[in-house]
């Protein structure tokens, strides 16, 4: 992009801000922890260049514990925003999903944390 002079503050702002939501856009669409790869975008998931499995929840679920990472999320929270659904008194699924994503992840299951009373945590 460029501007042409004279050119407001404001104008060269927004225009600053736009290339940025682009760029930090692309670079929010695809993590890489080690061997564990996430390609938000095409939906996909590869342990050391090999793409695995996931049902559409476990795929859900990891990405939202990649996204908020290093935080612990209660089983509630994850219902809500991962299963779209308010707690009901049975909060076993997400442990049930959790069991399931980590051995599909082998060794990467190790960054998904356990926190004691609270719920999950993806740990770098």
């Amino acid at each position: 992009d460029y501007v042409v002079k004279p050119f407001s503050p404001k104008e060269l702002m927004a225009r600053i801000n736009a290339v940025l939501k682009r760029n930090s856009d692309k670079e929010h669409n695809k993590y890489i922890f080690e061997g564990l790869e996430v390609d938000i975008d095409a939906r996909d998931v590869f342990i050391d260049k090999q793409k695995i499995t996931l049902t559409p929840k476990e795929f859900d679920l990891l990405v939202y514990l990649i996204r908020n990472k290093n935080t612990a999320i209660n089983r509630e929270v994850l219902l809500e925003k991962v299963w779209n659904y308010s707690y009901f008194g049975d909060d076993r699924t997400v442990d049930t999903h959790v069991k399931m994503l980590r051995h599909n992840l082998k060794d990467y299951r190790k960054f998904i944390i356990t926190v004691r009373g609270t719920g999950y945590k993806f740990e770098v």
